[in-house]
């Protein structure tokens, strides 16, 4: 499913859910003396006055700050965003991990997250982070994880089971390439 069929499906049923209309809400947070640019205030005051569900806090969020003139940036935009100021040395780590993973097929989409980008087949199946100034994280998602010292159990970024941590462009390696083609293989359609 597309992010833009999921945003769909979250508005069309919000009324049935929430008791107001996305429209509704929006006006809501106009008038509530939240900053309708800051999402993040948005989802805490829709969740803390309103007790309303996770993924109608997002699509209200969203929607008032678009709304109010915010402009969601390009997936390259995003990713410039992850490796500037002092995480920028990791970028050359990022763009090697991002190659192994664009080979694995055609039917690979990259999308954009503020602190980690997903890279998704039928569902999610890895994810790069840029962890700490040192370090990147590939997360990956299995349904049956393969033996290997590099997998270590994770829980973040994205929808990750494991994560390698990647220190160089030398950690992109044949064996972190043979764990992501098993995770875009289980991810598959």
């Amino acid at each position: 499913m597309e992010p833009s069929d999921m945003m769909a499906a979250v508005t069309s049923s919000m009324r049935d859910r929430t008791g107001r209309t996305l429209e509704e809400w929006v006006e809501a947070v106009r008038t509530s003396g939240v900053d309708p640019l800051d999402q993040n205030e948005v989802r805490k005051w829709l969740k803390a006055e309103h007790g309303v569900p996770q993924n109608s806090q997002w699509a209200i969020a969203f929607e008032s700050a678009e709304q109010s003139g915010w402009v969601e940036p390009t997936v390259e935009q995003y990713i410039d965003q992850q490796y500037s100021g002092p995480k920028a040395a990791l970028r050359p780590i990022f763009d090697a991990a991002r190659r192994l993973i664009d080979e694995l097929g055609t039917d690979v989409r990259v999308e954009g997250r503020g602190t980690y980008t997903p890279f998704v087949r039928a569902r999610q199946f890895a994810a790069i982070a840029a962890a700490t100034k040192a370090r990147v994280d590939l997360g990956l998602r299995f349904v049956e994880a393969p033996e290997s010292e590099l997998l270590v159990p994770a829980k973040a970024p994205g929808q990750s089971t494991h994560k390698i941590g990647l220190s160089s462009t030398a950690d992109v390696n044949d064996e972190v390439g043979s764990l992501t083609a098993i995770a875009y293989q289980q991810n598959g359609r």
